[in-house]
């Protein structure tokens, strides 16, 4: 069974992960760690820092299987 998370809406003055800005100054983005009980969100103010904190900090490192056609078990 999945985890389940509520619903909340950040803070007026909440501030980006990445660069600092204000999240509602941008096209805030909610992001949470459901693999590790869907903990705290984390707040980006926009796509662009979201995938440059995923990229910098190696998120996506060992996270995708390894596709082959010759590999029935695979995605």
């Amino acid at each position: 069974m999945a985890p389940t998370t509520t619903v909340e809406v950040p803070d007026a003055d909440e501030t980006c992960a990445y660069c600092g800005s204000m999240i509602f100054d941008h096209d805030p983005i909610c992001v949470r760690d459901c693999t590790d009980d869907c903990g705290s969100p984390t707040y980006f103010c926009n796509y662009a820092c979201l995938s440059t904190y995923v990229d910098e900090n190696g998120l996506t490192t060992g996270d995708a299987c390894q596709w082959s056609p010759d590999d029935p078990d695979c995605c």
